[in-house]
C-alpha cells in the first residue's frame, strides 16, 4: 500500500520542489482568474445572444490549460505528444456546446497525465476539475436571469380595463415585467409583448391558463427560455 502511495505522489516530481502542492496551487489560481474572466464577460456583454455554458467554460478552460502546461513543463517530448493527440482527435459532428469541448479537453488531459506516468497530477486534475464543474453547476455561474419568459398577447374590448387586469395577473406571477413592444391593430385591438422574470417557472401553465380564460385577452403565447440562453 505504501509503495502505491509513493508511486502516485513521487512518480511525477521525484525530488523536484514542484510537488503536488504546486498542482493544487495551479488549479486554484487558474480557476480564480478564469472566474474573473467570466465575470468581466458577463458585465460587458451587450449582444442579444448570450450563453451561460460559454461563460462557465471561460472559468474551466484556464484550469485545464494550466494543468496541461504543468504536464509539459520541461519536456519537449510531452509537448509534441500533446500536439499529436489533438491532431489525431476528429469529430464527425461539430461540437455546438462549449461545455462539451471542455470535457473533451479534460479527457485528453487525463489521458496525457496517466500516459506520461504523472499519476498524482492526473488525480489532482481529476478531482480539481470535477470540483470546479460541480461548483459552477451548484452556483449556476454565468446565469444573469434578467428575464426568463416571453409573453405575447392581444387585448380586445375595453382596453383600459383589460390592461389593468393584465397588470394584476402579471404582478401575481412575476417579479419583473418589461413591455417590449406595443402595436395597435386595425380591429380596435392592441398587441402586446412582454419580457417576464417569473416568480415560479414551474407555475407557467397556471399563468398561461389564467390569461387564456380572462375576458378581453386573446392569442396568448408564452415561451419560457432555455437554461443556457438569455432572452
Amino acid at each position: 500500500m505504501n509503495d502505491l502511495v509513493q508511486t502516485l505522489l513521487n512518480s511525477d516530481y521525484g525530488s523536484s520542489p514542484n510537488g503536488p502542492e504546486t498542482a493544487l496551487f495551479v488549479v486554484l489560481l487558474s480557476f480564480v482568474i478564469g472566474q474573473f474572466i467570466g465575470w468581466v464577460y458577463m458585465w460587458t456583454h451587450r449582444a442579444l445572444s448570450y450563453s451561460q455554458t460559454f461563460v462557465a467554460s471561460l472559468a474551466v478552460v484556464p484550469v485545464i490549460v494550466a494543468l496541461m502546461m504543468l504536464l509539459m513543463a520541461g519536456s519537449i517530448v510531452f509537448a509534441f505528444g500533446l500536439l499529436a493527440v489533438f491532431a489525431v482527435v476528429r469529430f464527425r459532428n461539430v461540437l455546438k456546446d462549449t461545455r462539451d469541448t471542455t470535457f473533451i479537453m479534460w479527457a485528453i488531459l487525463e489521458g496525457l497525465a496517466v500516459g506520461t506516468q504523472r499519476y498524482s497530477t492526473g488525480l489532482i486534475a481529476a478531482l480539481g476539475v470535477a470540483v470546479v464543474f460541480l461548483y459552477l453547476s451548484i452556483t449556476a455561474f454565468g446565469s444573469r436571469l434578467r428575464h426568463d419568459a416571453v409573453l405575447s398577447l392581444q387585448l380586445t374590448g375595453d382596453l383600459g380595463a383589460g390592461a389593468t387586469t393584465l397588470r394584476r395577473i402579471l404582478k401575481r406571477h412575476s417579479n419583473r415585467e418589461l413591455l417590449a413592444s406595443e402595436r395597435e391593430l386595425s380591429e380596435a385591438g392592441l398587441h402586446l409583448s412582454y419580457r417576464l422574470l417569473l416568480r415560479d417557472p414551474a407555475r407557467v401553465d397556471e399563468l398561461r391558463r389564467e390569461l387564456t380564460q380572462t375576458a378581453g385577452i386573446e392569442r396568448v403565447s408564452l415561451h419560457v427560455r432555455e437554461d443556457e440562453a438569455e432572452i
